[in-house]
């Protein structure tokens, strides 16, 4: 079939000298197949759509830009809603709130045209039941039958079905055990995958649960909220009405059990999400306890449910959001020896002797905790892989048992993260002989001794050990040093590898295993005054990634040219801007700048033009708008155009109830759009929107046609505009015929829309238009996340521009352009 549209395509594009294609929703790599049968013609253009990242990467091989379409906010979301569920007599009415619909709709302009006509069948605004619909639940709406909201459940049946896998879909259902706006933990997620057995290593592949993950979100129909600043993925969620369509597949398939005020209860539960405080002490439930293999409780669960005497084949027990966990609950959980996942919160403080009961525990999640205490059962259980929390060990805990237990090469801790260091003994003398560690995180306090300080330099001499084999090993450590001396660290010597460094603490040099670390990726140094000793020494590292630099404020500095010649995203967290001068030449890869300095007032000094590959630059929303003004006018001067984002105020670290911070160096980020109205106005709006959004578009200019050649380039409309505005046009301007030669006019119209509704407009002009056009585009996206994460693309084969744009808008968040 595919070989017989490329002949035809060929014989087609034969007859024209110019052309504008449009393929809209390819859903698989059929580019590589294709591409063969456009001729290379510098001015021709080819727009591709598709949801799907990995085949919009694929259409951007060369010199391509990928764009991804951003959700409605808030207010232009209630237009949409209001222009189809309300009649213009009654607009001034004051109609029933619309908070439920619009969370549950989350910026989908399908969703919202959807639900918005169905709820004009309801006589909006004056029915008798629009207000009970809007505070209901709305899944069961889903399979109603109501032919205005079929259409959304097919496409929302079509993304769950198009997963190529019954394990991948398990691992997808499983969201509906959180609820839609809780923000997952990525790293939660996969290792509850794994206790329940959804997905198993393979001697092909070790890890599946991180392989399914990347799967979801290549699809797009899980969203990435909190990324770090090398790509990772920390937290997600997925979309509102993808997550109503979920919710609805797994309690129909008796999946999940939820208990959130819904009353739907089958009696034999295999999973169970408990949803604040929904269960009280004296409630009847009909549920058989016994046969449950995950909970996962969030606020009060009252009596009923945490009597563990009930449950017999538990796998999973999440209780870190659980607000009524208390120490005498312990004995019981220590009971359930199936037990893979446990995760505690509460008031718990002390783990009773008895958890070595657990002996198929994988996973211990203390952070939430007050235990300061880890009980030496726990490192000696058989199959303890992760360790979280903040604690050390009993006194006199190191005896022959344990070390017989950890040198007979039986531990199988790979993270431990983490523990502190004083004047007892404690794990530092332990880690050397941990052979399988891969993540560590360590406390020093100051009242730890010299002598102890130089157990756990020896300790981390043999933790960094570089055994040359290890190309691929992701060994990471993290050390705060809270009022004790950094001297320890010169000790320290080479060969060593580590991937991932952070450093916390008053850092006058930097110490010399830095330097000497074998291909270090990922850099975070932490201090009140970073020197100028230090940063230079900084400029050595020529393997590194990913720098991040977290102080008051920087001494003078110039970075020279060819230094940090790997480097591709550096951020600056700072209290006072003093940021480097950088050469040309220097940081030639990089891709992501981050000025993260709320006082900053110009761009002192730094000059952005010399960063060829710059995809994206990021401040401070509280910057002045001088600044950001200044920002827009150096990206427009800027070839590539790059993206300028705006970190919204930092939601602090996760804190351990101890008064830790969980999570040094890490900043939850929330990003808002910004519009660039003009040079002299930059307006920021709140919309909190996701990087996979629902409709993508693409935006190009081929900067390889002579000066003189007519260009062409597609330009992204507004979608926030009002409602009534909300079209698309591609239109194309030849520059070169005269004046009253008519013009062309191709218009795209979304496929799974009615055709009057919702078009997105794309125009084509010269791309030499006067400086005080703007071109750029203030967009959206997480700011520890480099350009690697769109959904559309704008490719550049020499001569083609290939777009891509997602084909669908429910659950997975996009739609045809």
């Amino acid at each position: 079939m595919v070989l017989e549209v490329l002949v035809d395509l060929c014989i087609l594009i034969s007859q024209y000298s110019r052309y504008f294609i449009v393929i809209d929703d390819m859903r698989s790599d059929q580019w590589s197949t294709i591409k063969s049968a456009f001729p290379r013609d510098v001015s021709s253009r080819i727009l591709v759509t598709t949801k799907i990242k990995s085949v919009a990467n694929t259409c951007s091989s060369t010199n391509g830009y990928i764009h991804k379409m951003r959700r409605l906010d808030e207010k232009h979301s209630k237009q949409l809603f209001l222009k189809e569920a309300c009649p213009v007599e009654y607009s001034e009415y004051m109609g029933p709130d619309l908070a439920a619909i619009l969370k549950k709709c989350d910026g989908q302009p399908l969703a919202l045209t959807t639900v918005g006509q169905f709820m004009g069948k309801k006589s909006w605004p004056t029915g008798h039941d629009c207000e009970d619909v809007c505070n209901q639940v709305w899944f069961y709406h889903l399979q109603s039958g109501d032919d205005t909201l079929d259409r959304m459940h097919q496409v929302l049946i079509h993304d769950y079905t198009s997963l190529p896998s019954h394990a991948l879909k398990a691992c997808f259902l499983y969201f509906a055990m959180f609820p839609s706006d809780h923000p997952v933990r990525a790293k939660r997620l996969k290792r509850q995958w794994l206790a329940e057995g959804f997905v198993r290593p393979t001697n092909l592949c070790t890890d599946l649960a991180a392989e399914n993950f990347e799967k979801l979100l290549d699809q797009n129909i899980i969203e990435p909220i909190d990324v770090s600043n090398n790509t990772i993925v920390k937290t997600c969620k997925t979309y509102g009405m993808m997550h109503e369509y979920i919710t609805l597949k797994s309690l129909y398939e008796n999946f999940v059990t939820l208990f959130d005020g819904g009353g739907l209860q089958p009696k034999n539960a295999r999973r169970v999400s408990l949803r604040h405080n929904t269960i009280t002490d004296g409630a009847t439930l009909n549920i058989d306890l016994s046969l449950v293999r995950s909970l996962i409780v969030f606020g009060e669960a009252g009596k009923t449910m945490l009597n563990f005497n009930k449950y017999q084949l538990l796998r999973v027990l999440d209780l870190e959001d659980c607000t009524d966990l208390q120490n005498d609950h312990l004995t019981e959980i220590c009971n359930l020896l199936l037990l893979k996942y446990l995760s505690l919160g509460g008031n718990v403080t002390i783990l009773p002797k008895e958890i070595k009961q657990l002996k198929l525990l994988e996973t211990l999640n203390l952070r939430r905790t007050n235990v300061k205490i880890l009980p030496t059962e726990v490192i000696q259980l058989p199959h303890i892989i992760h360790l979280f929390g903040k604690f050390k060990l009993p006194d006199k805990a190191i005896n022959d048992e344990l070390q017989k237990f950890l040198t007979s090469a039986k531990c199988k801790v790979q993270t431990l993260a983490g523990f502190l260091v004083d004047e007892s003994d404690g794990f530092a003398e332990l880690v050397g002989h941990m052979k399988k560690l891969r993540k560590v995180k360590i406390w020093c306090e100051s009242s730890a001794t010299s002598s102890k300080l130089t157990t756990l330099q020896k300790a981390i001499q043999q933790f960094i050990h570089d055994d040359k084999d290890a190309s691929n090993d992701p060994r990471s450590l993290s050390l705060h040093l809270d009022g004790c001396s950094e001297d320890f660290l010169k000790e320290l010597k080479a060969p060593c590898y580590l991937r991932s460094l952070k450093l916390q603490g008053r850092l006058l040099e930097l110490p010399g295993f830095v330097t000497a670390l074998r291909r270090l990726r990922e850099l975070c140094l932490q201090s009140t005054k970073l020197t100028a000793d230090l940063l230079s020494a900084l400029t050595n590292l020529k393997h590194l990634q990913y720098l991040k630099l977290i102080a008051d404020e920087l001494e003078e500095i110039t970075i020279k040219n060819k230094a940090l010649p790997r480097l591709l995203c550096l951020c600056f967290v700072l209290q006072r801007p003093t940021f480097p001068k950088i050469e040309e030449g220097a940081l030639p890869f990089l891709e992501s700048l981050q000025l993260l300095c709320e006082d900053m007032d110009g761009l002192y000094g730094i000059q952005i033009k010399g960063f060829t590959r710059l995809r994206e630059v990021t401040l401070d929303i509280r910057v002045t708008n001088g600044t950001k003004v200044n920002l827009v006018r150096a990206v427009k001067e800027h070839p590539n155009k790059p993206k300028v984002l705006l970190l919204k105020r930092p939601v602090p670290p996760e804190v351990y109830l101890g008064g830790a911070s969980a999570s040094f160096g890490t900043t939850e980020n929330e990003i808002v759009n910004c519009s660039v109205l003009s040079e002299e106005l930059v307006q920021e709006t709140d919309t909190q929107m996701p990087h996979d959004e629902p409709r993508e578009q693409v935006q190009e200019t081929d900067t390889q046609m002579p000066h003189d050649e007519p260009r062409e380039r597609v330009q992204e409309t507004d979608t926030q505009m009002p409602h009534d505005e909300l079209r698309e046009q591609v239109q194309e301007t030849d520059t070169q015929m005269p004046h009253d030669e008519p013009r062309k006019r191709v218009q795209e119209t979304d496929t799974q829309m009615p055709h009057d509704e919702l078009r997105e407009q794309v125009q084509e002009t010269d791309t030499q238009m006067p400086h005080d056009e703007p071109r750029e585009r203030v967009q959206e996206t997480d700011t520890q996340m480099p350009h690697d994460e769109p959904n559309s693309v704008f490719s550049n084969k020499g001569h083609l521009v290939v777009c891509a744009a997602g084909s669908s808008i429910a659950g997975n968040g996009t739609m045809a352009s």
